[in-house]
This record gives structure tokens, sequence and C-alpha cells, in this order.
């Protein structure tokens, strides 16, 4: 009696096993699916992006153009510098050696275009009434803090702060910046930039709140960016992402045991989200960890809240309070 029974039990885990894994790949396999259809519909957008270089028709070039270019370009004119400041700054050494970098590292912009049309194309379909911005590059004296502007119709884009780390014009600059300064990552802050333009503000100034904001951004590249490295999103190394993903439990247990959550100094915030070449412990092992840890732990709390609700709009996800999203979200790595 007691091995028929075991037959039975052993028969039904069996089958309880080859049930689980049929749901799991089903899921799967109805969700790859469902992503496939709305990358087809994606593709199908038709997009009109192409730069306006006011670099090229700006340095170098006769003072006559400037009063055309200040009826084209206002908003690049501010009105209290006089004409002779530009005509100056046209033929100014620095800025021509700063335009000559520009042009041999961008003879070729169709990879830009490509890349912003195709970000677009997916911003366009999870938010339609985004208007396609006019897109002009310019240079702005290696002035790495402001990359690109965006507004709801326009996209400024500075050419200088993209030559690619190894550019010796960024000698002097730290590492951990110098590394962001690369073509590749046009794309990553335009869509930086546009998330930010989208998603509320915290509603208060915790650590959570904050953590949770940048998390919803980096979501954002999830899904505008989705065939591009998973670190580029976060403008991360392999091996940082690999360092993240592998203790995230212990900077969580970390965030926890000090109590950081919901405390409102701006030390935190500057420890662990601001862009910085580590993240400040203040243990041994502070070198070996990638900045904007917080960042990356904001982003797994969103995804784990999707994951959690699958059912919510991407709309309601970026309006949800930082509390109530973190509450509901369940989050606790396991790693």
């Amino acid at each position: 009696m007691i091995i028929i029974l075991r037959h039975r039990l052993n028969y039904f885990f069996q089958f309880l096993k080859f049930i689980l894994i049929f749901l799991f790949f089903f899921i799967f396999f109805y969700s790859c699916q469902s992503e496939n259809k709305n990358e087809k519909k994606i593709k199908a957008i038709q997009i009109d992006l192409s730069l306006d270089r006011f670099d090229l028709k700006f340095h170098n070039q006769s003072a006559t153009v400037i009063s055309e270019l200040k009826s084209q370009y206002p908003f690049l004119f501010p009105k209290q510098f006089s004409d002779n400041v530009w005509i100056s700054r046209q033929t100014d050494s620095l800025q021509l050696l700063l335009q000559n970098e520009v042009n041999k590292t961008f003879e070729n912009t169709d990879l830009i275009e490509s890349d912003l049309s195709h970000l677009f194309k997916h911003i366009k379909f999870y938010f339609p009434n985004t208007i396609v911005p006019r897109v002009i590059t310019l240079t702005n004296n290696v002035d790495y803090q402001i990359k690109t502007v965006y507004s709801d119709s326009l996209l400024l884009i500075s050419l200088d702060t993209f030559l690619g780390r190894y550019n010796p014009l960024y000698d002097g600059i730290p590492n951990y910046i110098r590394k962001e300064l690369d073509p590749k990552y046009i794309k990553v802050e335009v869509a930086d930039k546009f998330a930010a333009f989208v998603i509320p503000q915290p509603e208060s100034r915790t650590f959570l709140s904050r953590m949770i904001y940048e998390g919803k951004k980096l979501y954002l590249q999830d899904i505008f960016l989705p065939h591009i490295p998973i670190e580029d999103r976060i403008l991360y190394s392999l091996e940082e992402y690999n360092w993240a993903f592998n203790n995230e439990i212990y900077v969580w247990q970390y965030f926890v045991e000090k109590k950081v959550l919901y405390q409102t100094q701006p030390e935190w915030v500057n420890r662990f989200i601001e862009p910085a070449p580590f993240s400040k412990f203040y243990l041994q092992l502070d070198n070996e960890t990638p900045g904007k840890i917080g960042s990356w732990v904001g982003w797994q709390i969103v995804k784990s809240y999707v994951k959690k609700y699958p059912e919510t709009s991407l709309d309601e996800v970026l309006k949800l309070p930082a509390q109530k999203l973190f509450n509901l979200s369940k989050y606790k790595p396991k790693r």
C-alpha cells in the first residue's frame, strides 16, 4: 500500500512539474509574441527626423551669416550678447579645434539619425502625443553637464561631448565622466532627458523617492532601447553591471540596516545616486563598486512592481507615488 502511494505521489509531482514547465514556456512564448507584435508596430511608425547641423553653419563662416542664423535659431543667441561676440566666436582657435574634432568624429551622422529615429518610434508608440523634435547639433565648450537639452519640440545635442572617452580633448576629465562621453550614449542621454520630461518629480525628498524616480527613468530605457546592452542603459561597463547584479542583496541590506530609505539629507543622494567613480559606503570595497548604485536599486524596485502587476499601464507606473510602488512591489532581493 505504501509503495503504491509513493508511486502515485511521484506521478503527481512529475505531472505537476510538467504543468509548471509548460506554463512557464507558455507565458514566456506569449510575452515574446506580444513584444514582437509591439516591435512590428513600432517599426511601422513613420518618423521624419534629421540632424540640423547648426555647428557647421556657424563655425569658420563669414560674419554675414550671423543675422540669418539669429532669425533661424533665436534661442541660441541670447539678446544680452552683441553680434561681435558671435563673430569672434566663429573664428576662435579653441572653438575651431572643437569643431575640427567634431567633424572628424561625426563625418557621417547617419547612425545618429538612425538611432534617434529608432528611439522616437518607441517614444511615439508609448506616448502618441509626443512631437518628434527638431534636432539641432552644436558645440558647447565640452560642457558635459549639459550634453543634451530636450523640450517638447526641440532637442539640442552638443556633439563635442560625445567624441569618445579617449579623445585627447578630454584629458583632465575624470575617467568616470570620460567613459560617458561616447557617441553610443547619445540615444541613452536623449532617452534619459525625455524620461525626466514625462515622469513626475519625486513627491518627497526621501532617499527612497529619489531612488524610485531614477528607477522609473531607467525602466523607460528598458522600453525605449530594448536592443542595446542592458548595462549601457545605466551607463555602466559590463563589469560594473555584474557587480551591482551580484551584490544587490548586500547593497539593500546596507540601506535597510543604516535606515537610509526615509532620510532626506542630500548626503545620501550624493553618495549613491549622483554620478561618481564609485558609491560611498565608506568601506574597504568602495573602489570596487560602481557609482549610482541607488539608481540601480530603484530600477530593480520598479521592475519588481511591474513583474508583480503586469496589467498596470505605463502611465500608471510612472505616476504611482514612490511609497505605494515600493510597498506593492514587495521588493526583496534574493541573490
